[in-house]
């Protein structure tokens, strides 16, 4: 079966049911171990006896594998196949995280959170991927809003879950319940479509460079605030490494970092939408308790709750915007649901103090509301202006543009709790949040059928451009296959 032909008729039947359910498994398996560690992290310290500050590397370490392998993986899936490694990474995932619970020191914990990371980058990246086969690419849309809805759901009962386990059982039992659930995906893994690998060795050498640039990165960010010589050291670093990296992947027609992807301008549009809601959701979700605790008088019981109604509200419209993807185009989808962040963003940041605090619940149900709205979309616009034989490329520029943004938002709120009180410093982050939101809606209209038209470039310029993939190349949804073939009975716009 070849990448086209699985990507244009899915599964059947209880087989395409099982695999669905295989992929969102394994999402939550991600998902909710990120989650539920966060609250552990008190736990942690006095069991291990730690301070706070070095508990925080079972965080990290996670995070920092997740970012540095999501593209190897990607590349490794395209090579072997998408079936192969996602089964592995949820194999070296549920291995980890039996190492994970057997832990006796700090040490060992974040060596095996690290691999917890490894495993969890290969779920992430050939996820999405995967239920492009799965699924015909009429439902692919509502497919990326269950995926959404997964995420959503997980991401909020994480902390809630967390809590509860150990209100009743010892902290090693936040990762002995990983086990249960990756032998089930393993299980009903045996369901997901099988495509044939193009067997392209893996650059060790480019590897290596996606590690450094983004190791770098993170960090150099982190110790900005407090060591800003080594961050600004770091941070030259990572330009070196993917300046080197690009100068050797360049002539690759299949390269680490998707360039051949970049060079398509609903692919590029996406990619930098993403990264502007991201950091601006992150932005936000680090400062509200801030702002409702030390400007509203909340408690934190009653500071979760208020947060409560932004994920609640982002399972609810998932779905919702998955369907309409496939009917509406999906640049104003994501421009409404850009422009929706931002007005409740920008509501939560004008709010004066004191008042009653219930009129926060309205905007932060708009934010989730808004947030729902854009997602869907643009990962369905990112993954179909890719080709099927790059959907594992695709899936992982998706988590790689995610996590840029979260690392980016983190780093801009601890300088601005450097620079100013706390009040002002929260108060500084949603109103910063509200314009890159506003920005990446704006920057999804780019990709937008009468805007393109209008910024296409003169005759005499265009031969200067790179160009995206070709006509044979492109995904049978793009409006180039369309135009070249019969009609299919739902139709699917990019712009």
């Amino acid at each position: 079966m070849t990448a086209s032909d699985a990507a244009s008729a899915g599964l059947q039947g209880a087989q395409r049911t099982l695999a669905i359910a295989s992929v969102l498994a394994a999402m939550v398996l991600v998902v909710l171990s990120a989650a539920v560690s966060n609250v552990a992290l008190p736990e942690l310290s006095r069991a291990l006896q730690v301070t706070p500050g070095a508990s925080v590397r079972v965080i990290s370490a996670y995070q920092m594998a997740l970012v540095m392998a999501l593209l190897p993986c990607a590349a490794l899936g395209e090579s072997l196949g998408y079936r192969r490694v996602f089964s592995a990474g949820v194999a070296l995932f549920t291995a980890a995280s039996a190492a994970c619970m057997l832990a006796p020191s700090l040490g060992w914990l974040v060596a095996a959170r690290l691999v917890q990371g490894l495993g969890g980058a290969a779920v992430m990246a050939l996820g999405v991927a995967l239920l492009r086969f799965t699924v015909s690419s009429q439902q692919l849309g509502a497919a990326i809003g269950w995926n959404a809805l997964t995420v959503a759901l997980s991401s909020a009962a994480g902390p809630t879950l967390g809590a509860l386990i150990l209100s009743r059982a010892a902290w090693p039992w936040l990762f002995a319940i990983n086990l249960p659930i990756g032998a089930a995906v393993l299980m009903a893994a045996r369901a997901l479509p099988q495509v044939r690998g193009s067997a392209r060795p893996l650059d060790r050498i480019s590897v290596l460079l996606n590690a450094a640039t983004f190791a770098a990165l993170v960090f150099g960010m982190e110790l900005m605030v407090k060591r800003s010589v080594l961050g600004a050291l770091l941070l030259c670093v990572a330009a070196l490494s993917l300046f080197l990296l690009v100068r050797r992947e360049l002539p690759k027609p299949s390269p680490l970092v998707p360039l051949d992807l970049l060079r398509a301008r609903p692919f590029r549009t996406a990619v930098l939408a993403s990264v502007c809601c991201f950091t601006g959701q992150t932005l936000a979700l680090v400062a509200l308790p801030f702002h409702l605790q030390y400007g509203f008088g909340l408690d934190a019981l009653q500071t979760g709750l208020m947060i409560t109604p932004w994920p609640l509200c982002v399972a609810i419209m998932a779905p919702v915007a998955g369907r309409l993807s496939n009917r509406v185009s999906t640049a104003w989808l994501c421009a409404a649901g850009g422009m929706c962040l931002a007005l409740g963003l920008g509501a939560l940041a004008l709010t004066p103090v004191p008042s009653d605090p219930r009129w926060l619940v309205l905007f932060l149900a708009l934010c989730g509301a808004g947030f729902g709205l854009f997602q869907v979309p643009n990962n369905r616009t990112l993954l179909l202006a890719a080709p099927p034989t790059r959907s594992g490329a695709a899936g992982a520029m998706q988590g790689t543009a995610r996590l840029l943004g979260q690392t980016l938002g983190a780093a801009l709120m601890a300088v601005l709790f450097v620079l100013s009180t706390t009040q002002t410093a929260a108060r500084a982050a949603l109103g910063a949040g509200a314009l890159l939101t506003l920005l990446a809606g704006l920057v999804s209209t780019l990709r937008a059928d009468a805007l393109t038209k209008w910024l296409r470039p003169a005759p005499w310029l265009a031969p200067r451009l790179p160009q995206g993939p070709s006509d044979a190349q492109r995904s049978p949804q793009t409006p180039a296959a369309r135009a070249s073939r019969a009609p299919v009975s739902v139709p699917t716009r990019y712009g």
